[in-house]
């Protein structure tokens, strides 16, 4: 049975849309409503078959939009702990977001998308929340760049295709960045530890083709390969304020040993969080309000996100054991 479209799209400088999806599910995953059951959103079969439109913009051949498309998807394939992989088809008259058991990443020129750089469409088995299909399109009202080292001036197209084929394979949006208030309106990012933040860095910037600890964490919790899960381990817990859970506060922890960190959201009403794929050791753990972003960038119910509360860290170490999870965290937060 085929369901419903669901759209996501990373937007310039600002903020980030998010077309309604159910939930985000465990961490840094899609999510979608099947029933009463929230599925995580995932590709049952390897590889993805995927097609380029055939037309390229100015600076951007079409054989160039691919060859940067082709890298994106190599970055997340390369992830040893991961089962992932991928195969161009070949070049096709067909646009993205037709449903056309294709999934087409192309060029558009949409204007009136004035801060949206690019979208992903998903169309979803409403069974089992299997990806069926998946399109991504790049707006070429922007000016694009393929050069190995960036562009002044230009989006790097490499950058914004590995985050937009993260969403592809499933993941969501990852909050462990900062960004600063611009004097015009909307912001800026000024630093991310992860492809999947939500707010794209400033035209010219290459950082986003690498992926970081977070980005490997969810795609290997989704499609595990190997030993990931036997020599990882994971920190549970509750964040808990004035007598009740906190609804989408964001948790972090921090190796001091290898300086990785690594994120999720609570997402129910009792406060609970899980953070996977670990390495074993102690950990710093903090706990911060979702107050200098748009929400809708997280959830698709914001309103019921709560934000007056102040940063937070864990009282001690939290020791993550090797294949399992710590002894369930109590971390009380307090009003600002």
């Amino acid at each position: 049975m085929r369901g419903r479209p669901i759209r996501i799209a990373v937007i310039v400088g600002v903020a980030i849309f998010v077309a309604p999806v159910a939930r985000l599910d465990a961490y840094l995953k899609l999510g979608a409503r099947v029933g009463t059951r929230t599925v995580t959103l995932a590709w049952d079969r390897f590889p993805v078959r995927y097609f380029i439109t055939d037309r390229g913009v100015p600076g951007v051949s079409a054989a160039q939009f691919r060859g940067a498309v082709d890298r994106a998807f190599a970055t997340w394939g390369g992830v040893s702990s991961a089962r992932v992989s991928s195969e161009f088809v070949g070049f096709t008259a067909a646009e993205p977001f037709q449903d056309d058991n294709m999934n087409v990443l192309g060029l558009q020129n949409r204007p009136e998308l004035e801060r949206v750089l690019g979208a992903t469409t998903f169309l979803i088995d409403t069974v089992d929340g299997r990806i069926v299909e998946s399109d991504v399109f790049f707006n070429s009202a922007f000016a694009w760049s393929v050069a190995p080292g960036g562009e002044p001036g230009r989006q790097d197209l490499e950058s914004i295709a590995v985050h937009e084929i993260g969403h592809l394979l499933g993941l969501g949006h990852s909050a462990i960045g900062e960004t600063e208030l611009l004097g015009g309106g909307g912001r800026r990012v000024i630093a991310a530890e992860s492809v999947m933040f939500p707010i794209a860095f400033s035209a010219g910037r290459i950082e986003s083709r690498t992926l970081r600890a977070d980005d490997i964490a969810g795609i290997s919790d989704i499609y595990s390969a190997g030993d990931f899960r036997s020599r990882t381990g994971s920190i549970s817990g509750r964040i808990r304020h004035a007598g009740g859970g906190v609804f989408g506060a964001h948790v972090t922890a921090f190796d001091p040993r290898t300086g990785r960190l690594v994120s999720n959201f609570t997402l129910d009403d009792e406060g609970t969080f899980v953070i996977a794929g670990l390495e074993p050791g102690p950990h710093i753990v903090r706990v911060e309000p979702l107050d200098d972003g748009d929400l809708d960038s997280y959830f698709d119910e914001p309103d019921r996100v709560q934000v007056d509360f102040g940063v937070t860290f864990l009282d001690r170490l939290a020791v993550v054991p090797r294949g399992g999870t710590t002894p369930r965290l109590e971390i009380t937060v307090r009003a600002k």
